[in-house]
């Protein structure tokens, strides 16, 4: 009942808001590339999707030579959702996943020669296909049984019976490539975030922590697991997040990167090295002014990508001596292959493969030489230029900041325009540039700017201290500090972009989701230059969030200690504690099985509100996690935004 309300309302506000009258746009996806060892063949999930779909497009996995010409298209499971692909060493096969979530099952394809065989079949959830060094048997990640998809962004599951005695774990399974029974090989009480086989086949390297997945990421450790009897010991266990274990070429040395990461899969930080026999890692970038997202192994260097202030960079890393290479960088946003790199690099290194987007053009897969990709698809080049962009520096306390303005086409110098300034959430994450579609609601990738730009807004994406991109001391700088010097960075920001652009500072708003939500619940009690606040999947009270979230580990390395032991430093960082300095309208809007950022906190600011006046709405959205899955919510809460600051600040 509640989601036929939904969907319903979306209709009658898409009206007023001009979305529902929108021209068809269809935006060519590609997602989970992958590249063959000889660099001559990327294989990626591709889909045509014309936006306001009730679901997610139905994808392809389709290969491409270097030309770009397709050279083969598999679709074996008319229901299933395309992953993971993954070319074997020879380049003579691939292999892929096909899930499907209503039967709650996930099928490993093996294809070549135009035909797919299905090789196994995982009753729960898969993910990360990793071919043998040999060719012969194929590993990957299973989550058995598995009560709700793998990651904390995902809706939780229902929390009924006895908490906490029931643990999703995922574990390394292998599989023949010949067909067979899936050997789960990890131990069963411990999950495997990822995993990287050793080149001699015996075993792998893994970032793991026992119990709950969702949760223990952040105090995961790196070890070794024998691919024969599954026995695990310790390789390291640095107080930092670890994301992308490499194994070397000799076996010796395992690399990853490391750093200050509040999500997994957000990845960003500096490139270690340790022996796999053990020890203490060692930061091969400590001064590195930018913040490392993918890395390769190939040959006795380590193949890199990482963001570097506005530009996306991919380059080299010396594992001896640490001198960083930079072959090639671009302002762009360089997509991955699900959990893993950014950058696909053939097994020379010589050829790197990319999706690549930025505000004026959507998705293209990109490929070249010596690190140098060029577009080799043009799917998308017939999509429209919506809106004008540049990027912003200024500097604040001792920080360069660096953020992204964007705006209409042929904005008048001589009128002044609302502006929208959007929080990214983390707090260690960053923004990069990504396509402003017109045709609405594209997949499951919410975004509203075009609505606001086409009324003629402009909006600001900073990339306050906290953020990645300027190095990783850079990110720590928020540590203990949350909502002081950020929010005095973005206050800075606007500053400057006002000085430049012709924005109306009587016409603020701001949005956020997740931090970005705490950051708007937040700055509604420290400031009132803005007129209408968003706040998606916020955090009212640290104290209570303490207790009600499913990924608390998180907090540790942020906030120092836990709540029970330093109370004043989550009381001084909690709206609720300052809400009567709140007087700016604010809509909320939250997932009703948001495991990261639970309901009842923004049910808490939103009642807060309401006792002081303050005009306020929210949205529990049924079934949603912290990201949305469903097209018809995600239409609706595009409608909400747009009407309530156009309501607030003006067409």
């Amino acid at each position: 009942m509640a989601l036929g309300t939904a969907a319903a309302t979306v209709f009658a506000i898409a009206v007023v808001c001009g979305t529902a009258a929108a021209a068809k746009v269809v935006i060519h996806d590609f997602d989970h590339l992958a590249i063959a060892p000889d660099g001559g063949r990327v294989a990626a999930v591709e889909a045509d999707d014309p936006g306001n779909l009730p679901e997610e497009p139905h994808g392809h996995v389709v290969v491409r030579n270097a030309a770009g010409k397709i050279v083969a298209s598999y679709d074996p499971c008319k229901v299933c959702r395309y992953s993971d692909t993954a070319f074997a060493p020879k380049a003579d096969a691939m292999a892929f996943l096909a899930s499907d979530e209503k039967a709650h099952k996930a099928t490993l394809f093996v294809a070549g020669g135009g035909k797919a065989r299905s090789v196994t079949v995982i009753d729960g959830v898969a993910n990360t296909v990793r071919w043998s060094p040999d060719g012969a048997r194929i590993a990957l990640l299973a989550t058995i049984g598995a009560h709700k998809k793998t990651g904390a962004v995902e809706a939780g599951a229902a929390l009924v019976g006895e908490i906490g005695e029931s643990n999703d774990e995922q574990r390394i399974a292998i599989v023949p490539v010949g067909g067979g029974v899936l050997r789960l090989v990890s131990p069963a009480d411990t999950y495997i975030y990822e995993f990287d086989w050793m080149p001699d086949g015996t075993g792998f390297a893994v970032t793991s922590a026992k119990g709950n997945g969702d949760n223990n990421w952040w105090i995961a450790s790196l070890d070794y697991v024998d691919a024969g009897s599954g026995q695990m010991r310790r390789i390291a266990a640095p107080k930092m997040q670890i994301e992308l274990p490499r194994v070397s070429p000799d076996g010796k040395t395992v690399a990853f990167i490391g750093g200050l990461m509040s999500d997994w899969q957000s990845i960003g930080g500096d490139i270690y090295t340790v022996p796999v026999s053990g020890g203490e890692p060692k930061n091969l970038t400590p001064n590195f002014k930018g913040s490392f997202r993918s890395l390769a192994w190939r040959g006795g260097k380590i193949m890199t990508g990482a963001i570097v202030d506005d530009r996306f960079s991919i380059g080299t890393v010396d594992p001896a001596s640490g001198a960083v290479t930079d072959s090639w960088h671009q302002p762009i946003t360089a997509r991955p292959q699900g959990v893993n790199d950014t950058v696909a690099f053939s097994a020379d290194g010589k050829v790197a493969a990319i999706i690549m987007e930025e505000f004026n053009h959507p998705f293209e897969i990109a490929l070249g030489t010596d690190d140098r990709p060029q577009p080799i698809t043009h799917e998308n080049g017939a999509l429209e230029k919506n809106v004008s962009w540049r990027t912003v520096h200024w500097s604040n306390e001792g920080f360069k900041l660096q953020g992204w303005l964007v705006g209409p086409k042929n904005a008048d110098p001589d009128k002044k325009y609302p502006m929208v300034v959007i929080v990214h959430g983390g707090p260690s994450s960053v923004y990069t540039p990504h396509y402003i579609a017109a045709g609405g609601q594209h997949g499951t990738n919410f975004d509203f700017a075009y609505d606001l730009i086409q009324k003629g807004y402009f909006i600001f994406y900073p990339n306050d201290r906290g953020s990645y991109g300027q190095g990783e001391a850079f990110t720590r700088a928020n540590v203990k500090d949350f909502g002081r010097g950020d929010l005095r960075d973005m206050l800075a920001g606007i500053d400057a972009v006002e000085k430049t652009a012709p924005i109306n500072d009587a016409r603020l708003g701001l949005y956020g989701h997740s931090y970005g939500g705490w950051f708007a619940m937040w700055a509604n009690t420290q400031t009132n230059r803005f007129k209408a606040f968003v706040a998606g999947a916020g955090i009212a009270n640290w104290t209570s969030y303490y207790g009600q979230n499913g990924i608390d580990k998180w907090m540790i390395p942020f906030f120092g200690a836990s709540i029970y032991s330093d109370p004043k430093v989550y009381r001084d960082a909690s709206p609720i504690e300052f809400i009567k300095q709140a007087r700016t309208p604010t809509f909320l809007y939250v997932g009703e099985r948001d495991v990261e950022c639970p309901a009842p906190q923004s049910q808490e600011y939103w009642h807060a509100l309401q006792e002081l006046n303050v005009p306020s709405k929210l949205m529990i959205y049924p079934g949603e996690g912290h990201h949305f899955h469903n097209p018809a919510h995600l239409e609706d809460l595009r409608a909400r935004i747009v009407a309530w600051y156009t309501g607030y600040l003006g067409q």
